[in-house]
Formats: C-alpha cells, structure tokens, sequence
C-alpha cells in the first residue's frame, strides 16, 4: 500500500464545500467526491504540536502534558510503519517540529524535507530590519517591532516571498509531487505531505483574494488570540484574507490529485486528509484558538479517507463519531499493522467497510490547563473547573520542554518521580507544578469565558444558547470519567473537575 496523509493546519470544516461551506474548493470537493467524508469528526489535543502526538500516538495527551516533544515510551505510526520496512517520509514547512517542544517527531520518519518560512521561522537573517518601512507596510496589529515576539521575523520571512513559487505551500507540494514520482513503482511508503497554510498569517498571492471587504489600510491578515474589537472593515479583511489562502491550498491539493489522474494513483494509494484543529474568524466575539471556549469552530474539523479498493466506486458520509487519536491506528490498518495496547484511538476503516456503525460514543478534547470539553455528536459540553486556579495543576513529562523553550531551573526544582501510570510502561516520569508563568499555551492572555455549558448541536448547531439538563450533564460527566480514567488521567483532574474517579 501507499499513502498520502495531507495535513493542514487550522483548515476550518466550515471552509470547504463537501461540508458546505462558503469558499469554493473545487479540489478538496473533488477529493471528497472519492473519498469517505467524515462527519463528526472532532479533535483531541490542542495546539498544533499537542495534536500531532495524538496523530503520532493514538492517545490524548492534553491530560498529563502541554506542548511537548514525543516521549520515550510514546507509540508512534511513523516510528511502528518505519521498522515494519514501511518507508515513511515527511514534508513539512511546520517549523514548530524543529524547536525544542517538537524536536522528536520527525526523526521517527525515514526521511524528512522540511520547507523553511513559515510565520516566524527563523530562517531569513536580517541583523537590522527595515522597522520603519514595515510600520507603514503593516496595521498596527500585526506590526512588531522586538524580537521577543514572533511576528517580527514573520514580516523579515515575507521579504523572501516574490511569486508564488516562493511560498511554502507551493514549495512542500512541489517536495510532495518529486517524492511521488521518484518512487512511483516502489511499494509499501507513507508520504505525510503537510503545510502550515492555512494558519495565520494569512499570507497568499494576490490572484487567490477575491472579495472584496471596503478596508483600504495597510496588510492586515494576521490577527491576534483576542476579542474581537475590529472596524467591521478589518474583521472582513481578515476573513478574506483567510478565505484566500483556502483557495491556495486547494488549489496546490490540485496539483496532488491531478499527479494521481495523471499516473493512475488511484488504483494503490490511499489517502487521509485532515486538519488538527479549526480557527475562530470572529464567531462567539473571537479570533483564533486556545483561550476561549472550544466552540465547534475550533474542535469540529474536516477527514476524508479514500481507500482505492473501499471507494472505487465513489464517495460515502460517515455519521459516526471519531476524532484525531482514530488517525493513529488507521494509518497502521492501512499498512497491516495493529496498533499497541496503549492506542486508545480506532481505526477507522471497519466503518467504511461498513462493518461497525461506531468506534466511539464520546470525544474528550481540550488544551492542557483549559477545560475538559466532550461530545457525542448530539451535544457538546464544555466543563471547567469552579475555580481555574484553585487546584493544583502537574506536567508529567521525561521531555521538559515548552514550545521554543526548555523548562527553567525554578519549574524542574520542585520535581518528583511519578510512577503509576501504565502508558509509561514502567518507566517514571517527572512530575512538575505547572507553573503559571510557564511559557506555555494560551500565551497571548490566560484563559476567557470559563463557564460549564452544554449545547445541544443539532438544534443549536452554532452553540448560542446553553441548556440546563441535569440528567444529559450527568451522563457527560459519568462518560467523561470513564474515557478519562481509560487514558489513566492524573488522579488530581478529577478532583480539579469536581468528577468522582471511577
């Protein structure tokens, strides 16, 4: 078998066409069109880096960790498909793989091409950029003018971008297309092809920006993990700028499958793709992810799969229930491997061939620190804690890193040996205070809106009015403990969570 998996970042389900969406893709359509388009399909673990080691491992790991690199002891598909002599290799212009809280995930690969630029990729040098010149280049949101931020390097990388052969996206699917041509008669390889686009900024060729929004200001496209306090102007401008990098990456996802019809791909290789979370573009009041509740904005996202001797005939919906952690084992399925005792996520090919109507009955997903959210496709109830700050928080990790920084002597001070979780496979972990200094996501402002709801999606699809049903809370709660207690969670979230261990 061979396999694409397509990964992009913050791709919003409410984008695409197959989910009827507003911007058109006629190339996810088309993709969708073979495909089995999933339809309830949530996330896990949030952010990007977070996400990934669900993708990687199977598990949710927002429970016991913040961003942070693979473990020793974490299962891994790349790593599992690599020594069963599955070739796998990774394109990416994800630059967090290559700081300290992603640095063990693409050496699970057998090769990897890594596409430099993105965001704040520090990759172009400029000792003294042109300050002055990017003050009236860009609104005063997205100006910077440090470097203790990121978003000055993001202006320094865009001076490289010239044409649109220059930008990252375009660059990891030219990788993607040489890597598939090159090994076009090999067997048995797994390409991850996956690009940082959508995520902001969003940056893309001026022919993709067709809507007009009445702002005349300076580039605005990068907006900040905040309310939303935008001229209805700017707010417009923003989301167009969104929906033209959409039409970007549909339009390189093009470039893929047009490679497919051209070679007769097809008939023996499948393909996943997915996203690892959505972006809020101004519903509930708020831009972007992380600090405010995980509306389905944010954790209800797009999966197609297409299996050549499944969908050979055409596309199907699934219904059933499935999130982030499912990618793990279906990838392996895909490549006749079983997944470890430790995987609690569910290949997902048995419900495309029809021989189970559900491999779940509940999702949990969530940001270390933030709330434990769940779903059963029906409602979705968002729980925090009666006091975020009153109860203690740890990181279990052998890995002590944050997003670009290592943990400081004052969090690995107060450190213990923890010994009783079972995923660790006997090995101790450290057990570190989460402190709430700790450079660590939400860090554009602590957490917002922290109230317990429950919505019911079907006759409140866009969560605006939270029910009072005791005996429904009830039920989430008993099934939140349950898949907790499944993924061994620390013994002090339940108490946090006010929920009895089961």
């Amino acid at each position: 078998m061979k396999t694409l998996f397509l990964l992009f970042d913050s791709l919003n389900r409410s984008a695409l066409g197959a989910y009827g969406g507003a911007v058109p893709t006629p190339n996810f359509d088309r993709l969708a069109a073979r495909s089995a388009v999933f339809d309830q399909h949530f996330a896990g673990s949030l952010p990007c880096m977070p996400a990934r080691r669900d993708m990687q491992t199977g598990r949710l790991n927002f429970l016991h960790r913040s961003w942070g690199p693979l473990e020793p002891f974490d299962d891994s598909f790349a790593g599992q498909l690599r020594a069963t002599n599955t070739y796998c290799h990774l394109v990416t212009d994800h630059y967090h793989y290559f700081e300290d809280g992603g640095s063990t995930y693409h050496t699970r690969y057998s090769s990897w091409d890594f596409i430099r630029g993105q965001e704040s990729d520090p990759w172009a040098a400029k000792v003294t950029p042109p300050l002055e010149a990017f003050r009236q280049q860009y609104h005063p949101l997205q100006f910077e003018d440090h470097r203790n931020g990121h978003r000055l390097q993001g202006m320094i990388n865009r001076t490289q971008v010239r044409g649109r052969n220059d930008f990252p996206v375009v660059k990891c699917v030219d990788a993607a297309l040489q890597f598939m041509q090159e090994n076009r008669d090999a067997d048995s390889w797994c390409l991850q092809m996956e690009t940082f686009d959508p995520h902001e900024p969003f940056h893309s060729p001026p022919e993709f920006k067709t809507d007009e929004t009445g702002y005349e200001g300076p580039t605005l496209d990068w907006p900040r993990y905040k309310e939303v306090d935008e001229t209805a102007e700017e707010a417009a401008e923003l989301r167009a700028n969104y929906a033209a990098l959409v039409r970007l990456c549909d339009s390189e996802l093009g470039r893929i499958l047009d490679a497919l019809d051209q070679t007769d791909g097809w008939q023996d290789t499948a393909i996943i793709m997915t996203t690892d979370h959505g972006f809020l573009l101004g519903e509930h009041g708020w831009w972007a992810k992380n600090r405010m509740p995980f509306y389905n904005e944010v954790a209800h996202i797009p999966l197609m799969i297409y299996h050549p001797q499944i969908n050979a005939d055409g596309g199907m919906r699934i219904p059933a229930l499935s999130q982030t952690i499912d990618i793990m084992p279906t990838l392996l399925e895909l490549h006749g491997q079983t997944p470890g005792q430790h995987v609690c996520g569910r290949s997902l090919l048995p419900l495309m061939r029809g021989e189970v109507d559900s491999v779940r009955d509940i999702a949990l997903y969530g940001i270390f620190g933030g709330a434990i959210n769940a779903t059963n496709g029906k409602y979705s109830y968002f729980r925090y804690p009666p006091d975020m700050e009153a109860s203690p928080l740890f990181e279990y990790t052998l890995m002590p890193m944050h997003n670009r920084s290592l943990f400081t002597i004052e969090e690995l001070e107060p450190a213990t040996l923890e010994r009783s979780f079972g995923f660790t496979r006997g090995a101790p972990v450290m057990r570190l205070p989460a402190r709430a200094d700790a450079k660590r996501s939400p860090r554009q402002g602590g957490f917002a809106d922290t109230q317990t709801v429950l919505y019911d999606l079907q006759s409140d699809p866009h969560q605006l009015t939270p029910l009072d049903l005791p005996e429904i809370e009830a039920d989430f709660c008993n099934r939140i403990v349950a898949e907790m207690t499944a993924h061994e969670a620390p013994a002090e979230l339940f108490d946090r969570f006010d929920l009895s261990q089961a």
